[in-house]
């Protein structure tokens, strides 16, 4: 077993880097445990929003609302903008679970897609403030700038036949390589 003074002294520099990296172990530990890529929503939250949104815009030729990334946006914006909506996300959610139960005696995400769009429908007359909220929620986030979260891949652009805006700022640029100014 090795003693300190066969080890040599430790200097100051020492000592203080293995805190730093003790510090960081320590502080990397004690963390919560939210392996989750929601920054607001909950696993649970998000599934029962996708599910939503999927009835507002379902999938045909093109992306539903939320493959083409509509609960991503949701969420960045009630981590952001949308602080003020967060409770009314959370009441609204847990309310949909409630009416999915009470008439259909399951979660929202374990009905068929014919129940779901019963319960979103349901929950267009139960809950009118909220759907309407979710409703421009996931229209903003299916038809805004990726950049956001949303329409991913630019998808309903394409399903419209729109090209891409050029980012803001940019269009000065084009026109000199198009030989203008």
């Amino acid at each position: 077993m090795k003693t300190t003074s066969e080890c040599g002294p430790v200097t100051r520099r020492q000592f203080l880097a293995a805190g730093v990296v003790g510090g960081a172990v320590l502080a990397a530990g004690c963390k919560p445990g939210r392996q989750s890529v929601w920054e607001f929503f909950t696993p649970e939250e998000a599934r029962t929003l996708s599910t939503i949104c999927d009835q507002i815009i379902p999938a045909d030729d093109y992306p539903s609302a939320s493959q083409a990334g509509v609960v991503t946006y949701i969420d960045r914006q009630l981590a952001r903008f949308y602080r003020a909506h967060r409770d009314a996300y959370r009441i609204g959610l847990q309310n949909v679970q409630e009416l999915s139960q009470r008439h259909f005696a399951q979660v929202l995400e374990a009905l068929t897609a014919e129940k779901q769009l019963q319960a979103v429908l349901l929950m267009e007359t139960e809950q009118a403030e909220f759907f309407e909220m979710v409703r421009k929620h996931t229209f903003e986030g299916f038809y805004g700038s990726p950049r956001h979260g949303g329409n991913r891949d630019a998808a309903s652009w394409q399903m419209l036949g729109l090209s891409e805006p050029p980012l803001l700022g940019r269009a000065q640029y084009d026109l000199r390589e198009r030989g203008g100014q």
